[in-house]
């Protein structure tokens, strides 16, 4: 227990430079920190970790019904893994590095978000639930910023004062593969030189952040390439209806999934899921943990 409790501190869901909520559900990134948490040692303590997954996710639904005056959880049913093409030739990340550098670049950075993402919330006396999200930040010219938010019953709109932080991931991004990793290991608060799951969990924080231009997503691409375990596995249609090129990383009792433009090299969507059952939560193998589509 001590463990757990050390590795929650260094999590830090809540930094001392982040907004403050009082008693309001966690933000975002919060959110994630919780679930990559678990995602990093589900292989010493499952039933604990998973827990925390369901304490998060169910913990902001919960906080979102009671701040949006609804009363019932959305009916959503829970999304299928993604099915890679049997027909289709996978594509190295070398390759699409290359495609990427040699790409259109007129996309350019800018600061903002707006991504699709559904995460399970797991508990032991509840069936899974699938709780879906829209989440679109905008930054205006005085460094304040919306964040709207529309989770299938309501949709809301909330306006954050500036904020001028130059702490990664609101500092703009670097375009030097080590530079990068620099900075997504510190965006993570990892404490050592950031593993394959740790750089995708970045990469997650780094598009919950930012919409990249070509120079940025070449950068990414570039990046992965030397990760280790992260191996191209073909063809997928995403759930926006987009075609990619599928990489997969096997960590622990889950499997995530990269999903990329072909062309562009830019990251299109993340998919983790489950590679083991987990019968006392009633979530089966294959059952899909969460799944973030971004867009520009």
């Amino acid at each position: 227990m001590a463990d757990e409790l050390e590795l929650l501190r260094r999590a830090n869901p809540v930094p001392t430079d982040g907004p403050h909520f009082g008693d309001g559900p966690l933000d975002h990134h919060a959110e994630r920190r919780l679930n990559r948490l678990m995602q990093q040692r589900t292989s010493r303590r499952p039933r604990l970790l998973w827990g925390l997954a369901a304490t998060a996710v169910v913990g902001a639904l919960v906080a979102a019904l009671l701040f949006t005056d609804q009363t019932t959880a959305p009916a959503v049913a829970a999304p299928r893994p993604l099915v890679v093409r049997a027909d289709s030739t996978p594509v190295s990340l070398e390759t699409l590095a290359a495609r990427a550098r040699a790409a259109d670049g007129s996309a350019e950075l800018r600061k903002g978000t707006h991504v699709k993402s559904w995460s399970l919330g797991m508990s032991e006396d509840k069936p899974p639930i699938t709780y879906p999200e829209e989440r679109i930040v905008r930054w205006n010219a005085d460094d304040s910023h919306t964040v709207t938010v529309d989770d299938g019953h309501d949709r809301t709109t909330q306006t954050y004062p500036p904020s001028w932080s130059d702490a990664p991931p609101q500092s703009r991004p670097p375009h030097d593969v080590a530079r990068l990793r620099a900075y997504l290991q510190e965006a993570t608060y990892t404490d050592t030189a950031p593993d394959t799951g740790q750089l995708l969990d970045g990469v997650r924080v780094l598009l919950d952040t930012w919409h990249l231009g070509a120079r940025e997503s070449a950068t990414v691409a570039e990046m992965l390439a030397d990760a280790e375990g992260l191996k191209p596995v073909g063809q997928v249609t995403d759930r926006l209806g987009r075609r990619g090129q599928a990489y997969v990383y096997q960590q622990s009792a889950t499997r995530r999934m990269l999903i990329m433009d072909p062309a562009s090299g830019a990251v299109l969507g993340l998919e983790t899921t489950f590679t083991k059952a987990e019968p006392e939560y009633g979530v089966k193998a294959g059952a899909v943990m969460d799944y973030s589509a971004w867009m520009r």
